[in-house]
């Protein structure tokens, strides 16, 4: 699904050179739940942004779905990323003036006119997150869990088999967070999408079957974790010991 080789990316600032990923060799199968941690520039927002082609590495090779990132048109990057790819932001990214569904219906009306089945679509998913009570609500009258439920819905409403979430449980308190990445997962588990998922929170990362930490722009783990089911009290820890000194080592010094 996601294959990178010998990716590296290098920013210019004045006399002195920034090199943000450094030789990254990383391949994602379909239907994986990764998440990445790692202190504050070790790179792992650069690694998000190559993912989602909103920025090009300098060196390397970036594949999804077979194809090369880099041979592509500035338009056929843009459909890639409309058609391919959902998109999910610390900050919701919500336009305050339209309702819930008009939110979620979002990418779609970037390339066309919704029709009934895209509306009935909208619809289901907002159900999915539990906000079938708040279809017509404008985000000023939704609390921050519930933008994060619309954004949720709004990346899986063109069913993109690719899903990149940035810190999406920054901007919540513990309880709100938690019900985002369940939802997260059983979404991607029932979409059988791809999801890469950039956190600082050692918890949220418990959700995936893998964790990447990344350290000075290169990869310094790449643990498979086997997560366990749900409980009536959420998220259970996945069962390889190591994951905890993997998330703590990946913790340590982010801002």
């Amino acid at each position: 699904m996601i294959e990178l080789q010998q990716v590296s990316k290098r920013y210019d600032h004045g006399d002195v050179p920034v090199e943000a990923l450094r030789g990254i060799n990383l391949s994602i199968t379909r239907g994986e739940f990764v998440a990445i941690m790692g202190p504050s520039g070790s790179g792992k927002s650069t690694l998000l942004n190559l993912l989602s082609a909103l920025d090009r590495p300098s060196s390397g090779t970036i594949r999804l779905d077979g194809r090369d990132i880099a041979s592509l048109s500035d338009d056929q990057v843009t459909l890639l990323r409309r058609n391919r790819i959902g998109l999910i932001f610390q900050f919701f990214n919500l336009l305050p003036t339209l309702t819930a569904v008009e939110n979620v219906l979002l990418p779609v009306l970037m390339s066309r006119a919704p029709t009934r089945q895209d509306r009935d679509r909208a619809h289901e998913l907002l159900h999915h997150v539990g906000l079938n009570h708040r279809l017509d609500h404008k985000p000023g009258q939704l609390s921050g869990g519930e933008m994060q439920r619309v954004a949720i819905a709004r990346a899986f409403v063109t069913a993109p088999p690719i899903i990149l979430a940035d810190e999406p449980t920054g901007n919540l308190d513990t309880a709100s967070g938690h019900e985002v990445l369940q939802l997260l997962r059983r979404q991607a588990s029932e979409q059988g999408a791809t999801v890469v998922m950039v956190t600082h929170d050692a918890q949220a990362a418990r959700v995936g079957t893998r964790l990447l930490v990344i350290r000075d722009g290169a990869i310094q783990r790449d643990d498979r974790l086997v997560a366990q089911a749900d409980d009536h009290a959420g998220l259970q820890e996945p069962r390889e010991s190591h994951f905890r000194e993997a998330a703590t080592s990946a913790a340590s010094g982010v801002a």
